[in-house]
């Protein structure tokens, strides 16, 4: 009679934590998908987007377009540093919506990140080539400097 009392107890234990570990499961999933929908996003623009995101009802997230003015702030964030014709170009493309042409559109933002001195100093001195003496010195010292 204890075995059977003690069999059913943990078969109701087990029952009633099932839910939980599908909650815990659901929030991992609604996490991976924002991930998703975040990439290219930085800094302030990604946290605010996540926290949007996270916070969420489950069933509104997928059923609610983003605004102009979402969409505006998500090109904007994924347009980075890109300036001119390179910038319009790209937040035209982004605002339309056109997925499959956005994504190649921010690889030139992530290439456009400051280079480092040592990265400065092997470009220059490629750049350089054949030169020597003062010639070289300046030449470096402009290249350097910009």
């Amino acid at each position: 009679m204890y075995k059977l009392v003690a069999v059913a107890l943990g078969a109701v234990v087990a029952l009633a934590s099932a839910p939980c570990l599908a909650a815990d499961n659901a929030q991992q999933d609604k996490m991976k998908a924002c991930n998703a929908k975040a990439t290219g996003m930085t800094g302030d623009a990604r946290k605010e987007f996540m926290k949007t995101c996270l916070s969420a009802d489950a069933a509104a997230a997928p059923a609610a377009p983003m605004t102009q003015q979402e969409k505006m702030k998500a090109c904007n964030a994924k347009a980075g540093d890109m300036k001119g014709d390179e910038r319009k170009k790209f937040m035209s493309t982004c605002l339309s919506g056109d997925a499959a042409k956005a994504p190649a559109a921010a690889a030139p933002a992530a290439a456009a990140k400051p280079m480092t001195q040592q990265e400065k100093m092997k470009a220059c001195n490629t750049k350089a080539g054949d030169m020597k003496g003062d010639e070289r010195k300046k030449f470096m010292s402009t290249c350097l400097a910009g």
